[in-house]
């Protein structure tokens, strides 16, 4: 598919940028005129995709989050959302429902099944030491 539109952020890892991310998000998808439900669905998983970086990516210590978009001819969004923190080292079992690494903090391990309960498609991709990308797909419109 054709790219139609595309942005590349970049913002420190700290919490209060979690929702800096979330807005820009809703203004990038806009002209696709979601409905209510679909960018809430977005700015949701986006959310949680943004926190797992700041939380688990880099444990709260400074770091950069990645956030690029792409809009495809078809309306589809793409969503990239990317640390260079410490990694996943079992992408498969961070996944599953209530599994934290955050044991010592009130943490509900449900961020993937979150992400994924939102978009029409998640994928994620990691390596210990070098990171972790989440890559969000949502469908905005053509379901009338």
């Amino acid at each position: 598919m054709k790219t139609v539109n595309e942005m590349k952020l970049s913002f420190p890892g700290k919490s209060c940028n979690e929702a800096f991310a979330r807005s820009a998000v809703a203004a990038f998808v806009m002209n696709l005129d979601p409905t209510v439900s679909e960018l809430s669905d977005l700015k949701t998983a986006v959310s949680e995709a943004v926190t797992n970086c700041i939380v688990h990516g880099y444990r709260r210590q400074s770091g950069t989050v990645f956030l690029n978009g792409k809009i495809d001819e078809n309306g589809k969004v793409t969503l990239r959302i990317r640390d260079k923190g410490c990694g996943i080292a079992d992408v498969a079992q961070a996944m599953q429902p209530l599994f934290t690494t955050a044991a010592d903090e009130e943490r509900a391990g449900l961020g993937f099944a979150v992400m994924q309960s939102f978009c029409d498609r998640v994928r994620v991709t990691s390596a210990p030491g070098k990171g972790t990308t989440v890559t969000l797909e949502k469908q905005i419109g053509g379901d009338d």
